[in-house]
């Protein structure tokens, strides 16, 4: 076949598929020109999932009637005219190619009302043939009605899925714009019932108000506001607590310059922020807006302009990670009194009542086995033992009842700490908190240089072969841990230092139980984001477990540690560690006062 050159009917179809995937694409292209078009109010009606109708009504500035016609053409915008404005762009819309797109593949009917207009102008786009402009009766500001998309490509038009589907897409992304501009009003309706409707607030919790319209009060009520700053960058917005995180990661809001993406940069680096917090298979919630010099971003590097390009994307990564990261930390301390959302404590009556077993831990030391010692770990951290002998010496109800965590005073089924402090009641699991302590005296002692120990004698590990290919794999991670291996057989690894704080440990079954959690698990490529996955495993595999029992100075040591670690509140892998019940719910739970 000969080259040649593609009519311009062909040419518009190609771009169609490139741009309009779906009624979601749309609705997407015809609202950001709303909100370039300086609309206060936007507001879309669907008919079968918008496969038949698509009209969105706005009372922007509108289109003058000698444009009108031009509109439709391809590659006729307003937003740009030179290289210059291209590079610095700021409107959402800039290419001209949306509406002769869709005008390709649809029924378009485009009616507008200028200001300086007395009346407003309608002109019919038929899959990409033009009918004259005529007069036409409109309000200020621009209407446009898209009827049966796809009606001449049926091979894209079998491809949509069922009206509830495509809807669902329409409205999620809406949801997504109205969080990005809580000056706007919105609304989308399908055959008449309203989907969504965010009306805009005044007043200075604009942003807030809009946000828990979309997403919930709910979330507002554990979720943190953000706000950084450093040169030409800004972000702001709201981040969850982590125990507000989802199984899928569908209420991920980011916004670069009011523009909504689905970048990976941004989103990888927030993520990496949680990474302290977050329970494995989980996603944070969270609505973040990224302002920065145009000049410094490319919004041209999409075709549906869904992502993004950073002249420095490494800082831009390092910023977002950061910014998030510190934020969580100044959120999750034991000291502020701050723990994850405690569920009510449920009682039940009649025979069939569980029955509680407590044992005081008077008299109770650590049963020592082949596990981890416990007990010497305690003693191992700083102020421990005098805390411990502090301890010894004051009766159980007057030791540490004013401290955040209160005064341990009994175990409960070898798992929980049962603590009580001015305010009521605390319970503490005893494996995530230790987790926790240890994690952050390991990333802090990596960051310091660890203090290691070589061993007199090798220990030698047998492996599997895959295991230890995996396990060299990440080297570097465990000697920044303070971990020296070697590879002495295929299947034989020999630990030549460990780091001092472990040198206690069983450490053969605590490398095997962290390679094992390598294998079955993926690295990432933040380098400290690896190393601290590795801590983490570390520090898990050598809390203390479950059915230890331990002593009541050991608990308050504990206890103690805890609110003076980061992030106390939550394990390594983002498990609350402790919650609390105030002397007013339990007097509530057993009717007193009544």
């Amino acid at each position: 076949m000969p080259i040649r050159v593609l009519p311009d009917e062909l040419i518009d179809q190609i771009a169609a598929g490139e741009v309009i995937e779906r009624p979601a694409s749309v609705v997407k292209e015809l609202v950001e020109n709303s909100l370039d078009a300086n609309a206060h109010r936007i507001e879309i009606d669907l008919e079968a999932g918008g496969k038949r109708l698509i009209r969105i009504r706005d009372d922007g500035v509108g289109i003058a009637a000698s444009e009108l016609r031009l509109a439709l053409a391809r590659h006729a915008t307003s937003k740009i005219a030179s290289l210059d404005d291209l590079e610095s762009v700021a409107s959402l819309g800039f290419r001209g190619e949306a509406l002769p797109s869709i005008a390709s593949v649809a029924r378009l009917t485009l009616t507008s009302r200028p200001a300086d207009a007395a009346r407003a102008v309608l002109v019919r786009a038929d899959g990409g043939e033009q009918a004259e402009a005529r007069p036409a009766a409109h309000p200020l500001g621009t209407t446009i009605e898209i009827r049966d998309l796809f009606f001449n490509v049926p091979a894209r038009r079998k491809f949509l899925r069922t009206d509830a589907t495509e809807q669902g897409h329409i409205v999620r992304f809406v949801e997504r714009l109205a969080l990005s501009r809580a000056d706007v009003a919105f609304r989308v309706a399908s055959n008449g019932r309203t989907l969504l409707d965010a009306p805009v607030v005044s007043g200075a919790g604009q942003d807030a108000a809009r946000v828990a319209r979309v997403l919930g009060d709910e979330f507002m009520q554990h979720a943190y506001s953000l706000s950084h700053s450093a040169g030409p960058v800004r972000i702001d917005g709201w981040i969850g607590a982590p125990t507000t995180a989802r199984a899928q990661g569908d209420q991920q809001f980011w916004f670069v310059n009011g523009r909504a993406v689905r970048d990976r940069l941004l989103m990888s680096a927030t993520r990496l922020g949680y990474r302290d917090v977050l329970y494995h298979g989980r996603h944070p919630v969270y609505v973040l807006h990224l302002s920065i010099d145009p000049t410094l971003v490319d919004v041209n590097a999409h075709p549906q302009k869904l992502e993004v390009r950073f002249r420095d994307a490494r800082q831009i990564h390092e910023f977002v990670f950061r910014a998030v990261e510190r934020r969580l930390a100044s959120e999750t301390q034991p000291g502020g009194a701050s723990p994850p959302p405690a569920r009510s404590l449920s009682y039940g009556n009649g025979p069939g009542r569980a029955q509680l077993s407590l044992s005081s831990g008077t008299d109770a030391g650590i049963s020592i086995g082949a596990d981890w010692l416990l007990a010497q770990r305690i003693r191992d951290l700083p102020g421990a033992a005098e805390e411990q002998r502090n301890a010894a010496d004051c009766p159980p109800d007057a030791r540490d009842v004013n401290a955040p965590l209160g005064t341990a005073i009994a175990q409960l089924h070898g798992i929980y700490i049962v603590a009580q402090n001015t305010d009521g009641l605390i319970l503490v699991d005893m494996h995530a908190a230790h987790e926790r302590v240890l994690y952050e005296r390991l990333k802090r002692e990596r960051t310091q240089g660890a203090a290691s120990q070589a061993l007199v004698a090798p220990i030698v590990v047998p492996l599997k072969s895959h295991e230890i290919d995996t396990l060299l794999e990440t080297q570097a991670d465990w000697q920044r841990a303070g971990f020296e291996l070697e590879r002495l057989a295929p299947e034989q690894l020999a630990i030549r230092r460990v780091p001092a704080l472990l040198v206690r440990d069983d450490i053969a079954a605590l490398v095997r139980a962290v390679v094992q959690d390598q294998v079955a698990g993926s690295n990432g490529h933040h380098l400290d984001a690896a190393t601290d996955r590795l801590l983490g495993s570390i520090a898990c595999r050598s809390a203390v477990r479950a059915h230890r029992r331990m002593s009541l100075p050991e608990m308050n040591s504990l206890l103690r540690q805890m609110e003076r670690t980061p992030r106390a509140d939550l394990c390594a892998h983002g498990r609350p560690t402790w919650t609390r019940m105030s002397l007013r719910e339990l007097d509530q739970l057993f009717l007193r006062g009544r």
